[in-house]
């Protein structure tokens, strides 16, 4: 049981008026838990919520507080990626102990942590998504999962024991190659992205069905991908055409779809068994 959660921004800033909603909405939920957000949330450096030294020591002072049982990301945007060198090494007993939640930008950091098996890192609704897509719902599910580990608030596909991930296949995409991604054999991957031209998407499956790294999976599920560019000519296909015919090229089973992405059915995926 969550009593205490830590905000904090690893890419960029957020508005203070976030505070309020979310805060009244976690005293609706369960009156005992204070959601606490870093000063660092509303700091402001070029793109960033402060400096790469800023946004680093922010994070380790909250992951490495026993006095918080969570961490909650503030928000995606782009930034996390050059934090992780500086603080990874540097997580200590209290940094195992705790839940991650956030997404998007966000999975720099849940796949770093889960490759090195520390805490419970989960994708899910940020702070800054509240009353943006529907009345509160999906940070709510984001809050149940963070205080009490609620079923509830879990992607319905998560059953039986199978381990589980989801990512934007953007952030994905990135990790290949590098020491951050974590071991996905076995594990079925939920993938999910926001803004791009269906050839994009197509280039970065092409990516994900031929890395080295993802080798022994156990099946593919599609999230959403939304807010589409226009391609000029039309692509041709669908998302979903996509991820099946790379999932034959891959030899691993297309699942069906996944309630996750950046829209207000965005579901809570813990990295692991659910």
């Amino acid at each position: 049981m969550a009593k205490r959660i830590g905000v904090v921004a690893p890419g960029r800033s957020i508005d203070e008026s976030v505070i309020s909603r979310v805060q009244a909405l976690a005293a609706i939920i369960d009156p005992s838990v204070e959601v606490v957000f870093h000063p660092q949330c509303f700091a402001q450096d070029g793109h960033f919520a402060g400096s790469d030294g800023v946004r680093a020591a922010a994070f380790l002072e909250f992951a490495n507080d026993s006095g918080f049982d969570a961490i909650w990301f503030a928000r995606g945007g782009y930034g996390a990626n050059r934090i992780l060198d500086a603080v990874l090494p540097q997580l200590g007993p209290a940094a195992r102990a705790k839940r991650y939640l956030g997404y998007s930008d966000a999975g720099f950091m849940l796949g770093a942590l889960y490759a090195r098996r520390i805490g419970r890192p989960a994708h899910g609704t940020m702070p800054t998504e509240i009353g943006r897509r529907d009345a509160g719902a999906s940070v709510g599910r984001a809050l149940s999962w963070l205080i009490r580990e609620d079923p509830r608030a879990l992607e319905p596909s998560l059953a039986g024991g199978v381990p589980a991930v989801a990512f934007n296949l953007s952030i994905l995409t990135i990790l290949i190659g590098t020491p951050w991604l974590p071991d996905l054999t076995d594990h079925v991957l939920m993938i999910e992205d926001v803004s791009e031209p269906l050839y994009r998407i197509d280039r970065m499956l092409f990516q994900l069905a031929n890395a080295t790294q993802l080798k022994g999976l156990a099946g593919v599920r599609l999230g959403t991908i939304n807010d589409i560019q226009e391609n000029d000519p039309a692509f041709g296909e669908t998302p979903e055409t996509m991820i099946v015919r790379w999932c034959g090229d891959m030899g691993v089973p297309y699942l069906g779809r996944a309630q996750i992405g950046h829209v207000s059915d965005n579901y809570v995926v813990p990295f692991g068994v659910a």
